[in-house]
């Protein structure tokens, strides 16, 4: 029988996730948005790959330019555990679905993670294609995924040690405070001026409850936003996730070598 407990659960898949891959330990885990699926095959060829259904508690892929796939891929003398999907909120799942692969990762191993989106972008001069280290977020979701009464520190939640690493190998890279919606609608323009009021620059889907999972699990957290479009209002053009996988497309050597160089280095 599958454990119904949700730490239990991931206990459970991270014991098969050895069994399959025949990795017994993962060091990194990366969690890859929409239009980051590309940028994976930079990191190396994979040592093994299975279907997320294979583990306990995992659900098929939902969302276009996600693949479903859980890949292990061994960088120098890292053991990588890439999952190259996600389960996001508005799938109506339930948060423990959200935030299963980052308990799974945490239970495999794996010290550290990197959750990447694709996202929109308020700031004046990010363009499509333009990689953004998560300072902070802000969670709109109205839920979290800590079960009880745990009370879980989120300063400095996005790692200044990891954010400060990614500058010296790409010096290039803006950051900004990330903030999730619960989707699968994108934002109003209205919205946006509400995410702007309230300190926001990226706005997305994904990526602050698994970011509270991995905290709480205690993991040291990256986040990298995919500016994939301008949010809503600011471009004078409709919205659409064909869009968001385009503009993953174009960025995906830039994307790949930024995580190669920073797996090798965390």
């Amino acid at each position: 029988m599958t454990a119904t407990d949700p730490y239990a659960l991931a206990t459970e898949a991270a014991a098969k996730l050895g069994e399959l891959t025949g990795v017994e330990r993962h060091d990194l885990a990366l969690v890859l948005g929409s239009g980051w699926l590309p940028a994976v095959d930079a990191l190396g060829e994979a040592t093994a790959e299975i279907d997320a259904t294979d583990l306990p508690g995992f659900s098929a892929a939902a969302v276009a330019g996600h693949s479903g796939k859980i890949r292990s891929i061994r960088v120098g003398e890292t053991n990588v555990l890439a999952f190259l999907s996600r389960t996001h909120f508005y799938e109506g799942r339930g948060v423990a679905a959200v935030v299963h692969p980052i308990r799974t990762a945490a239970e495999a191993g794996c010290r550290a993670i990197v959750l990447t989106n694709g996202c929109g972008g308020l700031r004046e001069g990010w363009r499509p294609g333009q990689p953004v280290l998560i300072s902070d977020h802000i969670n709109l979701t109205a839920t979290s995924p800590i079960v009880g009464a745990k009370f879980v520190d989120l300063t400095d939640l996005y790692s200044p040690r990891l954010r400060a690493l990614c500058r010296q190998l790409d010096p290039s890279l803006d950051e900004g405070v990330y903030v999730q919606f619960p989707g699968p609608h994108y934002e109003t323009p209205a919205e946006i001026n509400m995410v702007r009021a309230i300190g926001g620059d990226l706005v997305g889907m994904s990526t602050t409850l698994e970011a509270i999972a991995a905290r709480e699990a205690g993991m040291e957290v990256l986040g990298i936003s995919l500016v994939t479009n301008l949010a809503a209002g600011l471009s004078g053009q409709p919205l659409n996730h064909e869009e968001v996988l385009e503009a993953g497309k174009a960025a995906a050597s830039r994307m790949g070598g930024l995580l190669s160089s920073i797996v090798g280095e965390i």
